[in-house]
């Protein structure tokens, strides 16, 4: 189960996610990003070592505001040969120092995503401890387990993130959520946030292709 403690991050994770956002490939701005958190979820580690975050934070610097899906690990130690996927370092008020990946890069957040896709983990509150996320709903089709063995090759473009399993299954992070699946999609994990508008807006946050 993750705690979550009430207390200070020196960066945020705002502050970080606005110097990192601009050098993706998938980001559509122009300049600065203007972040507010709007919602997401979390996933737990079974070790208890490391934090995994779904963040949707909302750029509003540009004509029209963005949702952008930022997936987060938390790790009291750097992880080895994941240099280039460091959002950055914070220091925890309870925890302190943390270093913040880029989550698709970090086997413990990817070996749970597929956990949620197979029924066997748990979405759970963004801001609550111990407290299921029945929001999140996940989906489907076929059997048999999605095994994220050996070493993955993680692919970016303008659209998103994704890597293959040794399958040939295809999970695709959609970092601009999409309003409804892929074509030919046969799995999906949705989520919601809250719109700059007021209203609830849900997306899917990650599909599977099966070949």
């Amino acid at each position: 189960m993750a705690i979550i403690h009430n207390t200070t991050l020196e960066p945020t994770k705002l502050e970080l996610l606005t110097t990192w956002l601009p050098t993706r490939p998938w980001y559509t701005g122009t300049g600065t990003p203007e972040l507010a958190k709007a919602g997401g979820f979390r996933l737990d580690d079974p070790e208890g070592e490391v934090g995994i975050e779904f963040m949707v934070a909302v750029d509003s610097s540009g004509p029209e505001p963005v949702a952008y899906l930022a997936p987060l690990t938390y790790r009291a130690a750097p992880l080895p040969g994941a240099d280039h996927a460091l959002v950055g370092t914070m220091e925890h008020g309870v925890l302190g120092p943390r270093w913040a990946y880029d989550g698709f890069h970090d086997p413990v957040l990817r070996t749970e995503l597929l956990a949620l896709f197979e029924g066997r983990a748990q979405a759970m509150a963004q801001s609550i401890s111990d407290t299921p996320d029945h929001e999140v709903t996940h989906s489907r089709t076929g059997s048999g387990p999605l095994s994220p063995e050996g070493p993955v090759e993680i692919t970016e473009d303008q659209d998103g993130t994704g890597f293959a399993l040794p399958d040939g299954t295809a999970v695709r992070l959609h970092r601009r959520p999409r309003p409804t699946a892929p074509e030919g999609a046969t799995g999906q994990v949705s989520g919601v946030w809250d719109a700059p508008d007021g209203t609830r807006a849900r997306a899917v946050f990650v599909s599977l292709q099966t070949p």
